[in-house]
């Protein structure tokens, strides 16, 4: 068993690096990815051969374990992927992977009852219908919110696996503003999802305030197993959003008041489903229902009183009332 579970570290590893068209990668450079994967996931610190890698390679290549990746060598040196699509995690399922995962299925619903187990629920049916909808033939009869075209999700195991076994990260990041990306020295504490965006949460070498990384704007990751890891001794997760919508916290910003007012059509809408843990229905008539938040403003707060749009109003603090006022100021100008 772990000779094929350091081998599909090696393989996935393989894989993550093919598909990183930002980079050319030589026959040495996968050598030290593997090497590095297998440090990080196992603590294999021996390395790996030249033979292994390039076997490993070859294995890909062929029709043995379903594979049959498109890996090209370029001018003589540079390994890819000839279709830049195609991953290894693609493949179709086989009939024994169905019977695998349906039996796993089996066994995840009978913890579904337990107060541990409370966000399985989503997960199992989710897997359940996919299993259905495979072996049937049919149409999902379950939808979920996803994007499917939305980048770095390739980085979530690696991230993950790197929180756990407390590793020192190398984060490739190119922000929306820059024209180039970044190496950062990053030490990673948690993973966070919001909106269908995934985000990593930790600090930058030599840093103490925690900040984020939108995992779609991440260009490469590479371990760095030899760096002493910071302990996120202060940092608990609970505490950190505790104030906030979405992943924003503004360091020294203090929660605040906020009051609003939504019209009658869309008043339940709101009550049923709050914005914040922190709303309170204040009062509510024939014309429509106000609610007070303790929270702090961010970004993300102000996008979810815009998508509003005419039918709520800030009615305090005042200076988040004008910046909403400005936003749609703004807005109504570009339609005259």
């Amino acid at each position: 068993m772990p000779a094929n579970r350091n081998a599909l570290i090696r393989y996935k590893t393989l894989d993550k690096c093919l598909q990183n068209r930002f980079r050319k990668w030589t026959l040495e450079d996968l050598i030290d990815a593997v090497s590095d994967a297998l440090y990080g996931y196992e603590g294999i610190d021996k390395g790996i051969s030249k033979r292994t890698v390039q076997g490993d390679i070859q294995m890909m290549r062929s029709d043995k374990l379903g594979y049959n990746a498109p890996i090209t060598v370029i001018d003589k040196r540079y390994y890819t992927y000839e279709d830049k699509d195609y991953s290894i995690t693609n493949i179709p399922l086989t009939d024994q992977d169905l019977s695998h995962l349906t039996e796993a299925v089996e066994f995840l619903k009978q913890f579904q009852g337990f107060s541990h187990f409370k966000q399985l629920g989503g997960m199992v049916q989710k897997l359940e219908d996919h299993i259905y909808s495979t072996k049937e033939k049919q149409k999902p009869v379950i939808s979920f919110d996803g994007n499917p075209n939305l980048r770095g999700l390739e980085y979530l195991d690696q991230i993950y696996q790197a929180i756990i076994k407390k590793t020192v990260l190398k984060i490739s990041y190119q922000s929306f503003k820059a024209e180039q990306p970044t190496d950062v020295e990053f030490h990673p504490y948690l993973l966070k999802e919001f909106n269908n965006r995934w985000f990593i949460l930790g600090r930058k070498g030599g840093q103490r305030d925690v900040i984020n990384y939108a995992l779609d704007r991440i260009q490469a990751i590479e371990l760095m197993p030899n760096k002493h890891y910071h302990e996120n001794d202060s940092f608990d997760p609970d505490t950190f959003y505790r104030d906030v919508v979405g992943v924003t916290v503004m360091q020294g910003v203090r929660p605040e008041k906020i009051v609003f007012r939504v019209n009658k059509k869309n008043a339940q809408y709101v009550i049923t489903k709050p914005i914040h843990h922190s709303q309170k229905l204040i009062s509510q008539d024939e014309d429509g229902a106000s609610f007070e938040l303790f929270i702090k403003v961010n970004f993300e707060l102000e996008r979810i009183f815009l998508g509003y749009g005419n039918t709520l109003e800030i009615l305090s603090p005042p200076k988040l009332r004008r910046r909403i006022k400005t936003v749609f100021e703004e807005a109504t100008g570009i339609y005259e």
